[in-house]
């Protein structure tokens, strides 16, 4: 941790040059081309709990999902083949989901034509396989971004919804340009020393002090990458947290009642360190995660308005890039 005044918001060196919007084309471009085995990240692990289901539209199909009496996760269509009762609003018993209509019963398993959905639990998000919304070559698992083990790391997930279209949200993350103007609360001195390329090291890399209280700040080097088309990922190379990462997720939802776009943003940080006070915040991690999630959603606050906007935009023709 330093102390760093920073300069005057007014005052700070303009990034509009260099956050050249063709270059951000270009790098969400390599991202929507690369593939990801018609896997949506569904929601945090512990959104799915033993007792109750978890329901979410995903790509417009209603996806219920639940823990069997093994704790292992079973998804599936959220309607029931009886009826077309919403089994999120079901109950699990003895691993069972079990039709509050009716009371038909299912172990995760087809029965009358429900066919189950893959899915996947990586231990801080959990993932399900939706072969006719993805339209890919599927794949046994999803597309896990390399991050600390997960004991020996603090993990936070937020979740926030906005009128967009997952590449907007994408395109939020691949422009770092934006970070001192538009979160000046959280971010100082942002310097974008490297850019992606379509034949080097697809990456932006960047130094950033992370605004702590007042003056106080913590210096840091991360890369951004765009693994995927629905996600980019934070990796802290240098300086405290080395190798922490900050996962944003983008999972299209349902229209909303006007027909417009709804994508989930579902972002999970897996923070590590080195330093022998770690082990103290780990055995605190009940009341660090809420602060996490706290700083998440002031961030996605506003990237949510960007997106937003760049939805719109693009939408009407009007958009500059």
């Amino acid at each position: 941790m330093r102390l760093r005044r920073g300069e005057p918001w007014a005052e700070q060196a303009p990034t509009w040059r260099a956050a050249s919007p063709a270059l951000i084309a270009e790098a969400l471009k390599r991202a929507q081309a690369r593939p990801t085995g018609n896997w949506f990240v569904l929601g945090p692990s512990t959104a799915v709990g033993s007792g109750r289901p978890f329901g979410r539209t995903v790509a417009g199909t209603e996806v219920v999902a639940w823990r069997d009496a093994a704790g292992r996760l079973r998804a599936g269509p959220g309607a029931c083949p009886h009826l077309g009762a919403p089994l999120r609003d079901s109950v699990v018993h003895c691993g069972r989901l079990v039709c509050h209509w009716h009371g038909l019963a299912l172990d995760g398993g087809p029965f009358a034509g429900w066919e189950p959905y893959p899915a996947h639990d990586d231990g801080v998000l959990a993932w399900v396989r939706l072969d006719r919304a993805g339209g890919e070559r599927p794949t046994d698992r999803p597309p896990v971004p390399i991050r600390p083990a997960t004991a020996a790391a603090i993990s936070a997930v937020y979740t926030g919804i906005g009128r967009c279209e997952p590449e907007d949200v994408v395109a939020n993350r691949l422009d770092p340009w934006h970070g001192a103007w538009f979160h000046p609360y959280a971010f100082v001195g942002l310097t974008v020393l490297d850019t992606p390329s379509a034949d080097d090291r697809d990456a932006f890399v960047v130094e950033v002090s992370f605004r702590v209280a007042g003056r106080a700040v913590v210096p840091v080097r991360a890369e951004f990458t765009a693994p995927g088309p629905r996600t980019v990922l934070m990796r802290i190379t240098d300086g405290e947290g080395r190798g922490s990462v900050v996962e944003t997720h983008a999972t299209p939802l349902a229209p909303d009642a006007r027909g417009a776009p709804r994508t989930a943003v579902i972002e999970a940080v897996v923070a590590t360190s080195d330093r022998p006070g770690f082990a103290l915040a780990r055995a605190l991690s009940p009341l660090v995660r809420p602060l996490i999630r706290a700083a998440a959603a002031r961030l996605w606050r506003d990237d949510l308005a960007y997106a937003e906007r760049r939805h719109t935009l693009r939408t009407t023709g009007t958009f500059p890039g």
